[in-house]
Formats: C-alpha cells, sequence, structure tokens
C-alpha cells in the first residue's frame, strides 16, 4: 500500500497520543520514524510502531521523558536518557551539545540510558545544518546480541551505528555518512521477513554457524546472527563503538547481565566541532568542494550511473518518496494496525486518519 509522509504521520502521531505520549512527543517520534522512510531507510519507520507501543504497554518505555545533564565540565557533558523515546532525548540532547560546541568549539557528549534513538543519521543532519561536524558511536544493550564478531557465528553485540556529518557549502549539500557496523541493519531482515523475501547471500548465519539466507533465524529460540560488514575491517569499527558508547561513557556493554532487559537500550558518544575553530572554514569549505566535485568525476563502472558521496542516496530516495509516496508491506501495515488498537484507537479512528 502506498501512503504520503502526511499521512503515515498524522496516524503514527494519533498511535504515540493514545499510548500516553504528549502531543509534543508524539509528533517528534512520529515524523522522525517518517523521515525514515521518506530517505529509503524503512528499516528505521513506521514499522517500528509496534515494537515501541508494545514497550510501553509494558513499562519498558519511560513516556514524556526529558535528557537530563549528570555532570559536565569544559567541553564535556554526560546526559541520562531517562529511557525515555530516543527521539525526544536525542534531539534535546544535541541541543544542549549544540550550545556547548558553540561556546567552547567543541563537545564531547556521553548520552547513556535512551531508549531507541532510530536512524543516527538524523542527528548527524541535525548538527550539519548547524553547521558543525559530527562524529557518533552508538551501542546497545538490554535485549540478545545480534551480530557474530568477525571468525565468530554466533551474536556478541548489535548492529552498533557509526555517522560522521559534515555541513554543506554553497555549492553542495551536507555530507551524512551514517551505517550499521552489521552487513545491513536488524530493521531491514525485519523489512525483508514482512515481506515474503530471503535476504542477500553472506548476510546471516542460522543458529548452527551455517550460512543462511532465510530471515527467521533472527526470531527464532535459538537465534542466529548478522554478519559484520568488510569483514574484520567493519568488525574491528563495531567493536570500537561497543567499547566507547559502552564502555568508556558508562552506559553498559552488551555482556549477558545487560541482555535481560527485554528493550532497546541505546548509548550514544558524540563529539561535535566547530569547523571555524579547527582552521580558516573557508579553507575547510573549498576543500571540501574541491574533493567532492573530484570524487564525483570518477568514470563509473558498469552497472552505475554515476558516482555519490554519503549522504546522496537519502536525498534521492527522499525526492522519489516525496513525489511516488512511501509503500508500506501488508504484513508491517498490519502490525502497525494492531498496534494501534492496543492502545485503544477505534477502527472508525483508524478510518479517519488513514484516509485523511
Amino acid at each position: 500500500m502506498i501512503h504520503t509522509a502526511k499521512r503515515l504521520a498524522k496516524f503514527a502521531e494519533a498511535i504515540f497520543c493514545a499510548a500516553g505520549s504528549s502531543g509534543k512527543e508524539a509528533s517528534s517520534i512520529a515524523y522522525n520514524l517518517v523521515e525514515a522512510n521518506l530517505t529509503g531507510h524503512d528499516s528505521h519507520g513506521i514499522g517500528m510502531v509496534p515494537s515501541y507501543v508494545e514497550r510501553v504497554l509494558r513499562g519498558a518505555i519511560n513516556v514524556n521523558q526529558h535528557a537530563t545533564v549528570i555532570q559536565q565540565g569544559g567541553p564535556i557533558l554526560q546526559i541520562d536518557g531517562n529511557l525515555g523515546y530516543g527521539q525526544v532525548i536525542a534531539d534535546e540532547t544535541l541541543d544542549i551539545g549544540l550550545e556547548k560546541a558553540r561556546e567552547t568549539g567543541a563537545a564531547i557528549i556521553a548520552l547513556r540510558n535512551s531508549h531507541h534513538l532510530g536512524r543516527i543519521g538524523a542527528w548527524g543532519e541535525k548538527c550539519a545544518d548547524s553547521g558543525f561536524v559530527s562524529i557518533h558511536f552508538v551501542n546497545a544493550i538490554g535485549l540478545r546480541p545480534q551480530v557474530a564478531p568477525y571468525g565468530g557465528v554466533e551474536g556478541r553485540y548489535s548492529t552498533n551505528p557509526y555517522c560522521v556529518s559534515i555541513p554543506g557549502t554553497d555549492n553542495q549539500p551536507r555530507i551524512v555518512l551514517d551505517m550499521a557496523t552489521s552487513k545491513v541493519a536488524m530493521g531491514k531482515v525485519r523489512v525483508a521477513r514482512n515481506k515474503g523475501e530471503r535476504v542477500a547471500d553472506g548476510i546471516l548465519f542460522d543458529p548452527s554457524g551455517k550460512p543462511t539466507n532465510d530471515p527467521d533465524v533472527m526470531f527464532g529460540v535459538p537465534r542466529g546472527a548478522l554478519v559484520p560488514f568488510g569483514g574484520h575491517k567493519g568488525y574491528g569499527l563495531s567493536f570500537i563503538c561497543e567499547v566507547l558508547a559502552g564502555a568508556l561513557i558508562n552506559g553498559g556493554t552488551c555482556v549477558p547481565r545487560n541482555q535481560t532487559q527485554n528493550t532497546t537500550i541505546n548509548n550514544m558518544l558524540s563529539v561535535v566541532l566547530d569547523p571555524n575553530a579547527l582552521g580558516d572554514a573557508d579553507v575547510f569549505r573549498r576543500e571540501l568542494d574541491e574533493i567532492t566535485t573530484y570524487v564525483k568525476s570518477a568514470r563509473t563502472g558498469e552497472g552505475f550511473e554515476k558516482v555519490l558521496v554519503p549522504g546522496d542516496p537519502e536525498r534521492l530516495a527522499k525526492e522519489e518518496r516525496q513525489d511516488s509516496g512511501i509503500y508500506i508491506d501488508d504484513e508491517t501495515w498490519n502490525q502497525v494496525l494492531v498496534a494501534a488498537k492496543s492502545v485503544g484507537l477505534r477502527s472508525d479512528d483508524i478510518d479517519r486518519l488513514v484516509a485523511a
């Protein structure tokens, strides 16, 4: 089924309001999820609604929470997310961090104990649009591990996103590298399962440690495992994310004692930098324009129309989906409808919202 972004956002907002969120909080969560769909990341889009609602109903997300500054000194901030919705917590956290970076030229932000932060690229985009470079390391605890280490075949940590954002110039838009350190995000496995599709080769191990294309292996007991991207190099980056976001800032690592909460708890170490504090910002922008133009000028290989830089795929997807709408597969849509009814929305309310 094809939906407009506006319709999906209104529906999601109504669901979160019915689940106990304030109007402002519900709007923030809904916008973030639908923006993920628009930018081509259905793994972090409206399909997250069912799991969010289920967790709220059993007290595994605290509604209407705010980021709490625990400690600060110089450029360093320590912030507790109070297990609130990550879409709100991260937004508030980076508001505080950006203000710190404006004052000091840099901010180092230790955010711990937030519920799922959503698409990390959204927070890189926020920093870039404010004129700052940012680097984000994320880990997750609270659930069984999903990703096998290089050389292993069973999960030992989560998909541990890594993100770097760079502000745009007068000649080009922002650059945002946002990626899971597994070959694909766990949400993409969920999307494939809901569509009744197999995943590509080299993405999954089954519980016995053999390669498989069956997404069901990630939803049973015993569980399979995702494969890290890039062999030992991607695994190394994922392990560093685990250490920096989990151990260094005291958020907790994905060891057995931190796997029992039955919810997603994200920790994020963010470094925000003011280009004006590190050199001549005009030189930075000129060099950025030159290297980007030079990279994109490379002769294309077979099967490629043009060379892209990080952030381009999301821009292209958004242009297309704003025009053509957002496709939601039937299984995912049915799950969203069940979630809406579980928080008291009546069938006529749902019909009115999705028809708007």
